[in-house]
């Protein structure tokens, strides 16, 4: 039975008396009369039932869960003043995270790990899975090559595990579990290493500490970039969970699984695999954005990501596919001076996949044996999120006034080629989806765009396509402002006439900069 505080508070008062008193004597000497406490009857309080509250919304059980503190320093203010400033910024993010979020969460629930941390995927990429930064990072949660494969993603020709949404998300984790651990269980130092690594940020603390002053993260000498990471975090997290205060507009996310991994056991052509679960080939490749090529990779990872409501009738439907018809076959006839490389490397496939499908036990192949080598079932260029067309639609944006294609020569770099032809280096890899210091493949081709303006923060660009409705009061100056983009820049992009009025409802679409919006 619960009994009211002040009711406890009393009972306490008069049992610590009468201990006391028992224990005294009188001026004679003699024991005092104990003092007997008669217990008070009190009539039994019916319990209060309170009706759990459903939370439907991913975003209110975010707000929930937030226990962070966010402390009033001048760049959680400005990034603040950013967020809402912008709100059409996380708008658009809620709709990008809409399949992904409620994963997110689970699995930081389950490994009991800061609700916030389900917010870097906007800090990192704006919860665009393919995104490309200048630091080569890559995916949702902008995993470099080294770091990726430290904690498990596989990356090849045909598949790349950063931007697996599913495998990223738990190697995210296992990385901010571990720099927790290696940053003495400090949790802005944890995220703070995730951008910069664990050794910069000890460092950091170690000097503070030799010299006698503060060692928290806001007194700490790391870099621009990351000196800015946590504030941004923090800023988001007090905008989210004040976003009806600050005026913010979520797109709701149902709080209930959107998305099914499922084991399809061997290679599939996407084509195939959206036919059999009733959705166009850009659908299903926009949740599985880490397959590279037209199909999933020969040797694994065989897990494709579907809507929930779909995934049980592909199951049904891939099960009476057999495996030889998850694919197209090309039957080659082996020519003199082939190898098992070369026609691996001419049919964008590997020898091991070659070896699998044709039974061949060591390497070698004899003139004019026959060969089964899969092949697309499509042409290639309805494959639109493949990594080939996402590169030729990149390539083609225009970034000025003429482009060239430059075709690689042995002893060249991005360095080399931007300084002969006056350009900067962050944009000639920015163009051609690379880092500045990713190597050139001989005879790879480039495009290089002339009359380009250059990024204000000398980052490579990373772009991605907007589509946006004109509201009423919408001017193309208003517009251009909203994200950072010249009005000549819509009037090329949307083949206007800067004379005539914007109709509101009229659709425009925008190539917008992920670093400015981020800077």
């Amino acid at each position: 039975m619960r009994v009211p505080f002040l009711f406890v508070a009393g009972g306490i008062a008069l049992l610590t008396g009468c201990q006391t008193l028992d224990s005294q004597k009188t001026d004679e000497g003699t024991p005092a009369t104990p003092v007997v406490i008669e217990k008070v009857k009190v009539a039994p309080i019916e319990p209060t039932i309170v009706e759990p509250v459903e939370i439907t919304d991913i975003w209110q059980r975010i707000r929930l869960d937030m226990q962070m503190e966010v402390p009033d320093e001048k760049l959680v203010r400005q990034y603040r003043d950013w967020y809402i400033k912008h709100p059409q910024h996380l708008e658009r993010v809620s709709e990008r995270a809409t399949p992904f979020m409620y994963l997110i969460v689970e699995e930081i629930e389950k490994r009991n790990l800061p609700i916030e941390l389900a917010l870097l995927p906007i800090v990192e990429s704006a919860f665009d899975p393919f995104a490309y930064s200048h630091g080569a990072a890559s995916g949702l949660w902008q995993f470099t090559s080294p770091m990726a494969r430290h904690f498990g993603l596989q990356m090849n020709w045909w598949y790349d595990g950063r931007r697996d949404v599913p495998a990223a998300t738990t190697a995210a984790l296992d990385m901010l579990e571990y720099l927790h651990g290696k940053t003495g269980e400090n949790w802005l130092y944890a995220i703070a290493a995730y951008n910069t690594g664990e050794g910069r940020v000890i460092n950091a603390a170690k000097r503070n500490a030799k010299k006698g002053i503060s060692t928290d993260f806001f007194s700490l000498n790391l870099p621009r970039e990351t000196e800015r990471y946590v504030p941004q975090l923090l800023a988001l997290a007090d905008v989210i969970k004040h976003a009806d205060k600050y005026g913010i507009k979520l797109t709701p996310i149902s709080n209930k699984p959107q998305i099914e991994v499922v084991d399809i056991g061997s290679q599939i052509d996407l084509a195939l695999a959206a036919d059999i679960a009733n959705m166009t080939t850009s659908e299903l490749h926009k949740l599985n954005p880490g397959y590279n090529r037209w199909a999933t990779a020969p040797e694994g990872p065989h897990k494709l990501v579907l809507p929930v409501d779909k995934a049980d009738a592909f199951k049904i439907a891939l099960s009476k596919t057999q495996t030889n018809e998850r694919l197209n076959w090309e039957r080659y006839q082996i020519k003199s001076g082939d190898s098992l490389g070369l026609i691996a490397k001419r049919y964008k496939t590997t020898v091991s996949a070659l070896k699998s499908v044709n039974d061949i036990k060591g390497n070698t192949i004899v003139a004019g044996k026959f060969l089964l080598i899969p092949v697309s079932a499509k042409n290639l260029d309805e494959y639109l999120l493949s990594a080939d067309q996402r590169l030729n639609r990149q390539q083609n944006k225009a970034r000025g006034s003429s482009k060239i294609t430059y075709k690689v020569k042995s002893g060249d770099s991005l360095w080399k080629i931007a300084k002969q032809h006056k350009v900067k280096t962050a944009q000639l890899a920015s163009w051609n989806s690379m880092a500045p210091k990713d190597p050139l493949q001989i005879g790879q081709k480039l495009v290089i765009w002339s009359g380009t303006r250059s990024n204000s923060q000398g980052l490579s660009e990373v772009m991605r396509t907007v589509n946006y409705k004109v509201r009423s009061g919408d001017s193309l100056a208003r517009i251009a402002g909203k994200f950072n983009v010249t009005v000549n820049d819509l009037v090329r992009w949307n083949s206007l006439e800067k004379s005539k009025y914007l109709q509101p409802g009229q659709m425009l679409k925008l190539y917008v900069d992920m670093t400015k919006v981020r800077a």
